[in-house]
């Protein structure tokens, strides 16, 4: 079989017409038509505060195909992985197939529609209006739903006689998951490490093209072998299959097999030979891992241990250009839901995304909670079909990736309705046995046809419990339950938000974080969510935008973020929820600040001296946490001891008390403690009202004095691994994180993101930073979206793509204050 791309060489007009069935344009429209390459949007649009109908419309992409003669005689299949939301397809002008869902591929077989040794024109009429009878439409949907050919296009030649489908069923028993002997082989070389299981079984299902089956009724030689192999542990081992009626069937024990799982993906090639008459026709290859998932009523359980799922609820989108990003930004997505953000688990909200996302799921030990398209809405007999058939195409195209441990046959939020759910489940379970189903609900006791109870949890306002108990939420406690989405919209959050308003997110993901964990009979959860996104005008901040990210669109991560970063233990975290200055705060009370970090221990100095030591692990009151945020507790150390000579200990004691509670909780906050001190220093100590406020303006305001230094340490093993400088600013650095300098072009042009962020001398994001931004480019790149814009709460993203041309180029940022920035990249084709 031969893959070839087809993302080049596109044309796209805004508004369809029929003369682009023809072999040649009128000069009207050959005027009017772009060309462009996939993937595509049909409409680029502004960061924020832009109309949603903007997108909606009826377009027409136009491509010229040449068939060559070699191709005569063969299986030709012409496959668009998405297109939004309604494509119809026409070659040479003759109809060929219209699909109906934005979010599932297609395959059309245009063998007989070809003309070889010419050219051919590949027609596409996209229907992105929000008025289709399809899911997700039909109500209000909170995410913008873009159009265009925003995924890969391309023909693939077999032989007519060929393998259309292969579904490896990969068999474990726990008893060999459990059994002590499991080898358990850590390698110093990239490649396998983690957990070997000494036996597990292969069974596959091959479907055959209608060409293949004829000739096994007409009892051709016709063989079909297996190979599964992997490079690095020098591993193979063959098989042949049995031929049925319609299909074939394998069934063959391995040994000695790597296990997939989070911390050791480990993956292996499938590879299926067809032979007839001894004559090797086609193989195809398929990726695979060794793994088994199940729910348990207590919990979640990969290769037979129980595993607390931690994840976040990922949209596909990006800022101006929607849906249509390419492979590099899918992975990208993918690495830092599990590096950056320490993640264990991801849901793919509301629907299947891109193959290139979880192929890097399957390769880094990303879990995957996949769903149909939809979103509340449940339309007519004509509407559900469709939803049927979505769950179809989801399951056929998906079932593959080794990080998909669970299917969403519910539309998202919806009520019960059995018949219609009783037939989704039905499908996914047909199509495979081995995971489970689920359907993501935003209400109590429903009634419960899948084999998990996925409810979306915002019970948590801030100042109570963070979750619900299983036994109040579910309809059937002997099965498993996990919480689907938390806080979001309960708390919207923009980068440049008070200092107030960020820890208080922060402190509520944690508390949510927190209470999940402790509770044993929760599989886990999904935060809501990734990153912000556009949303449609009945939601979010009036600016199309929903800011219930724990990143902001361009993946700059807000302060909830660190929440998720500290539970991970192989990237240092230090972070300090305050700028430490007070003015930023109501009555000048700088509150509750914590540290975040997961690290051993953290040290905090103020103006050189050692005010206190943490412990990152104990001192936490979030005890479900590895690594909780920590509440500064203390402002003065041992130096009221010091400085003054004529306070007895328990003075000191006394007074370092009541200026650290009040540096914390603010004046007029009175305990029955504080109330003592109070009445001890009046009377015992004879101090006076303004003695305290001397003490106070000393020991915690520090004005009209040295500028006031805080330095934290985060210490690992003994050694200090990272350190935080809090003091006024008095420069501004522009610095920017970029996620590689060498464009690749594959199958497309390919996208680097940089992110930018303005900080002070001692690198602390500037949070209340806006200024303007020019950006330039040089050389075989361009910016996608405007080239001049601004900083968002010290936050900015820049996207730049390739041009089909090799060779040298160059971003600048030159923005109104601060440093300019020149950074390189190289194209290659």
């Amino acid at each position: 079989m031969n893959r070839i791309y087809l993302n080049d060489g596109w044309q796209f007009l805004p508004e369809y017409k029929e003369c682009l069935l023809k072999d040649n344009l009128d000069e009207l429209t050959q005027s009017q038509i772009c060309d462009i390459r996939i993937p595509h949007t049909v409409k680029e649009v502004p960061f924020d505060y832009f109309d949603e109908s903007e997108y909606q419309m009826i377009s027409g992409y136009r491509k010229k195909m040449f068939a060559p003669k070699e191709w005569d005689g063969k299986l030709i299949n012409l496959t668009f992985e998405g297109v939004a939301h309604q494509a119809t397809v026409y070659v040479n002008g003759q109809f060929a197939y219209c699909h109906k869902c934005g979010y599932t591929a297609f395959t059309i077989n245009i063998t007989k529609m070809l003309k070889y040794g010419s050219d051919n024109i590949i027609t596409v009429k996209v229907d992105s209006n929000e008025t289709l009878n399809v899911p997700p439409f039909g109500y209000v949907i909170d995410y913008m739903t873009f159009g265009g050919i925003y995924r890969d296009v391309y023909v693939e030649i077999s032989n007519s006689n060929t393998i259309l489908d292969v579904f490896p069923i990969i068999l474990l028993e726990d008893s060999d998951l459990l059994n002590p002997d499991l080898i358990n082989k850590e390698e110093s070389r990239e490649g396998f490490t983690g957990k070997r299981v000494k036996k597990a079984v292969v069974r596959t299902k091959i479907g055959l093209s209608k060409s293949l089956i004829d000739n096994l009724h007409q009892n051709k030689n016709i063989r079909i072998t297996h190979t599964l192999s992997n490079k690095y542990d020098e591993f193979e081992t063959k098989w042949d299959v049995s031929l049925l009626d319609d299909c074939a069937e394998g069934n063959h024990e391995v040994e000695n097999v790597f296990l997939w799982d989070i911390e050791h993906p480990n993956l292996y090639e499938l590879e299926t030979t067809l032979f007839i008459d001894d004559k090797r026709i086609e193989s195809r290859i398929e990726r695979i891992g060794f793994r088994k998932t199940q729910f348990k009523q207590d919990g979640f359980y990969l290769n037979a241990q129980k595993i607390k799922i931690r994840g976040m609820n990922r949209h596909q989108s990006y800022p101006y250009v929607g849906y249509a990003m390419p492979k590099s930004m899918q992975e990208l997505d993918a690495d830092i839901l599990k590096y950056e953000l320490g993640l264990n688990a991801v849901r793919t909200s509301h629907y299947p995304q891109s193959q290139y996302f979880i192929n890097r799921c399957d390769e880094i030990g990303l879990l995957v909670f996949t769903e149909m398209p939809g979103w509340q809405h449940i339309g007519d007999e004509e509407w559900k079909l469709q939803a049927i058939e979505n769950t179809k195409e989801m399951v056929l195209q998906y079932r593959n990736h080794p990080s998909i441990f669970l299917w969403g046959v519910r539309i998202n939020e919806s009520p019960d309705d059995d018949e219609f759910y009783v037939r989704t489940n039905e499908v996914a379970r047909k199509l495979d046995p081995t995971r489970s189903t689920a359907g993501v609900r935003c209400f109590k006791k429903s009634n419960l046809l899948e084999d998990v109870y996925t409810y979306n949890d915002f019970v948590h306002s801030g100042d109570n419990m963070g979750c619900e108990k299983k036994s109040k939420v579910t309809s059937d406690i002997s099965k498993a339950y996990l919480v689907s989405e938390y806080n979001g919209h309960m708390y919207p959050t923009k980068t440049f938000d008070s200092e107030e308003h960020q820890s208080s997110q922060m402190l509520r993901h944690a508390r949510v974080l927190n209470d999940i964990q402790l509770e044993e009979d929760i599989a886990g959860s999904f935060g809501w969510c990734m990153f912000d996104y556009n949303t449609h005008k009945d939601f979010g901040s009036g600016d199309r935008i929903c800011y219930h990210g724990i990143m902001d669109m361009f993946r700059n991560p807000k302060m909830a973020a660190l929440i998720y970063a500290c539970q991970q233990e192989k990237n240092i975290v230090l972070d300090i929820s305050s700028s430490m200055d007070i003015g930023e705060h109501p009555g000048c009370n700088r509150g509750k600040t914590y540290i975040l970090s997961n690290a051993d221990y953290v040290r905090m100095y103020k103006n050189g001296d050692l005010i206190k030591e943490y412990n990152c692990r104990k001192d936490s009151e979030f005890k479900g946490l590895k690594y909780g945020p920590i509440v500064i507790d203390d402002f003065i150390g041992d130096k009221i001891g010091k400085n003054e000579p004529t306070f007895s200990k328990k003075k000191v004691r006394d007074i370092k008390y009541a200026l650290n509670y009040t540096a914390i909780n603010g004046y007029g906050k009175f305990t029955p403690k504080l109330c003592w001190i109070a009445f001890k220093a009046l009377t015992i100590y004879r101090m006076k009202m303004s003695d305290a406020v001397k003490l106070f303006n000393k020991y915690i305001g520090d004005w009209g004095q040295t500028s006031t230094v805080y330095k934290f340490e985060a210490i690992k093993d003994g050694k200090v691994v990272k350190t935080i400088t809090k003091a006024p600013m008095t420069k501004v650095f522009i610095k920017a994180k970029v996620s590689k300098d060498v464009l690749v072009e594959e199958n497309s042009y390919d996208v680097v993101e940089v992110r930018l962020m303005a900080s002070d001398e001692y690198g602390n994001r500037l949070p209340f930073f806006n200024e303007g931004v020019v950006l330039g480019s040089y050389g075989p790149i361009e910016i996608i979206g405007p080239n001049i814009t601004a900083f968002r709460g010290g936050y900015l993203g820049v996207y730049v793509k390739s041009k089909s041309e090799a060779g040298k180029a160059t971003l600048t940022v030159t923005p109104s204050l601060g440093n300019k920035l020149s950074l390189n990249f190289e194209v290659k084709i």
